[in-house]
């Protein structure tokens, strides 16, 4: 049906020109642009080193990878390099598409896609038509036209959240800024205000619970709003609302270093790129108390403390969520710390099936088993999750302490997951407990026919290479055998506490191996002990970011022991070394998204 609709829009007549000239809503990163004009793609874990190559001819190679480059997000990062060669290539880009697939060919017409490239071409318009002859223009007219008629009638089949914001995006700015296609903004704003109800929750969250996602959702309202005051159009009272909750929540997602935490699929965002959103909103509501999206907040002295507290995702809502319930990640000053290893999409399906399982987290795992789980019958959604996480947060004499627990072993385990964090108020401090308990009855039952059937899980073996890293913890998101457990020469239920540590963090075991030094390149340095129930150890780990060639090696701190009774307790302590002061000078600038082992091919 989106052929058809794309095929019929070309009987419509085409656009003659912008209401008034478009700006750039958004501008993107001059390395991502020099790759481009290196004719370097990094698209679903392959690179494409293809210089001289047409973008479609790349896109077409990599299948659905290739896809997203419909959406013309490259447009942003060839303005930001902006110089004549740079526009050369944009304009032979768009133009080659118009050729290609302007008539309702190739994987580009879906209605996000659509959107995504309709707001690009607009906005960058200046900068793809300086220079242009008359057919060239009058062919990008007919084609933005066609592309806000097919809009207008595929919209409804877009999946609901982004997907459909983006489509609704795309056709408001085609709708106010295109001459001729004014029809089209009146259903899209209505369609936009009811979404803004139904689809963003009471305390600003949306159902994937992906930060970036939601910080993706607000740029595309942002926009829309904007679009609609420089129109001389009042924006619905639904749209309105939904970026003052949405705001505060967002605030409560960013860590100390300005990137959002990494949570169900989400990234920590291009560098700026919140703090411009926020700006541009006006809205300076700071977030109150509580869970923000199904998130904990700690924040103290140069030290931030982010924590899932919620249910994950379900349905076709946790086609990239985490088993990720309870992990935290601890930033300080402009510094990550304890991270979760992220979402590995980019690196191909393995890689993302890893990134999804619990071993993947700052939290404790039962070995081999991840806290939330797929069905045999759902693909890839999550269907095996916890259903209770009960959480509280107070204030200590000395700080702040956050609560909260998890049932999603309790089906085949019995067990438990109670975890409770106790930050310091001057941030210099966070004290950890972690318990695994049988707490009633039933538990215990299922508690001890685990232990008599199979001996529980083998502790993992010695190190493995990143890709066997990545195996086994995709593994761990399997649903999960009707306690079935495989049998071993030790007792009890094996289980770790894992901490993935930064790739910029230096790590070294202190004290014989009872402790763990942190040295962070701001100069800080921090300590981890624990109460010497579980044995420690320091194991390889990987930090996954989209936009880089492969996994970055880091190392992961793992507290490791077995549960033999009703109730396992461990606790640790993560602090600074007294000689730390409270603030250091970090002029460090911060690494960004872009893989520098891309090459980039020599400056123009």
């Amino acid at each position: 049906m989106h052929r058809l609709h794309a095929r019929l829009a070309g009987l419509s007549r085409p656009a003659t020109g912008f209401v008034s000239t478009p700006e750039p809503m958004t501008i993107g990163q001059p390395n991502r642009g020099r790759q481009a004009l290196a004719g370097n793609f990094l698209l679903g874990g392959r690179l494409f080193e293809a210089p001289d190559t047409p973008i479609w001819d790349i896109a077409a190679q990599a299948g659905a990878a290739g896809a997203g480059l419909h959406g013309c997000d490259w447009l942003d990062d060839l303005a930001a390099v902006g110089d004549a060669r740079a526009r050369a290539l944009a304009q032979t880009w768009v133009q080659g598409w118009i050729r290609r697939h302007g008539r309702g060919g190739g994987p580009g017409w879906t209605p996000d896609l659509t959107g995504r490239r309709l707001i690009r071409w607009i906005a960058h318009a200046q900068f793809l038509l300086r220079g242009q002859d008359k057919a060239a223009t009058d062919r990008f007219y007919a084609s933005l036209a066609r592309q806000t008629i097919f809009l207008s009638r595929a919209w409804p089949g877009a999946a609901r959240g982004l997907p459909q914001f983006q489509a609704l995006a795309g056709m408001i700015q085609a709708g106010l800024g295109l001459t001729g296609m004014e029809p089209h903004a009146d259903p899209a704003i209505a369609a936009l205000a009811r979404d803004c109800a139904s689809q963003i929750d009471r305390e600003g969250g949306i159902p994937t619970r992906n930060p970036e996602e939601l910080l993706e959702v607000f740029t595309l309202l942002n926009w829309s709003s904007l679009a609609l005051s420089e129109a001389g159009r009042q924006p619905p009272e639904a749209l309105m609302a939904a970026l003052a909750r949405i705001a505060p929540t967002l605030r409560a997602l960013r860590h100390a270093d300005g990137g959002l935490a990494r949570f169900h699929g989400g990234g920590r965002g291009s560098e700026g790129r919140l703090d411009t959103a926020l700006a541009a909103s006006g809205i300076k509501a700071r977030p109150g108390a509580g869970l923000h999206m199904g998130f904990a907040r700690m924040a103290a002295g140069r030290t931030t403390i982010i924590m899932d507290a919620a249910r994950p995702p379900r349905g076709a809502n946790s086609l990239a969520a985490h088993a990720a319930t309870l992990a935290f990640e601890l930033t300080s000053g402009r510094r990550p710390l304890i991270v979760n290893c992220g979402a590995g999409a980019s690196f191909g399906a393995e890689w993302q099936r890893a990134g999804r399982a619990t071993p993947s987290h700052s939290t404790l795992g039962i070995e081999g088993f991840s806290s939330s789980r797929m069905a045999v019958q759902s693909g890839e959604r999550l269907a095996d999750t916890p259903m209770r996480v009960p959480f509280e947060l107070s204030d200590l004499a000395d700080g702040h302490r956050v609560e909260a627990a998890h049932d999603g072993w309790v089906a085949t385990h019995g067990l438990t997951h109670a975890r409770t964090l106790d930050l310091t108020f001057d941030g210099r401090g966070l004290a950890g407990e972690d318990l695994l308990a049988a707490i009633d009855g039933a538990g215990r039952r299922i508690l001890a026919q685990a232990l008599a059937q199979a001996q529980a899980l083998a502790l993992a073996p010695a190190p493995a290479p990143a890709q066997a890293l990545a195996s086994a913890q995709a593994r761990a998101l399997a649903p999960a055998p009707a306690r079935s457990l495989p049998p071993t020469k030790a007792g009890g239920i094996a289980f770790s506490i894992r901490f993935h540590l930064h790739p910029e963090v230096d790590v070294a075991l202190d004290m014989g191996g009872a402790a763990v030094s942190l040295a962070l390149k701001s100069g800080e340095v921090w300590i981890f002990r624990h109460d010497g129930v579980g044995a420690l150890r320091l194991e390889p780990s990987v930090y996954l970011e989209t936009g880089r060639l492969r996994p970055r090696a880091c190392q992961q701190i793992v507290l490791a022991g077995r549960a033999i009774g009703p109730a396992t307790r461990l606790r640790w302590s993560l602090a600074k070394a007294q000689d730390t002061p409270n603030a250091l000078r970090d002029m460090a600038a911060q690494q960004t998204d872009d893989d520098d082992d891309l090459r980039q091919g020599p400056p123009s």
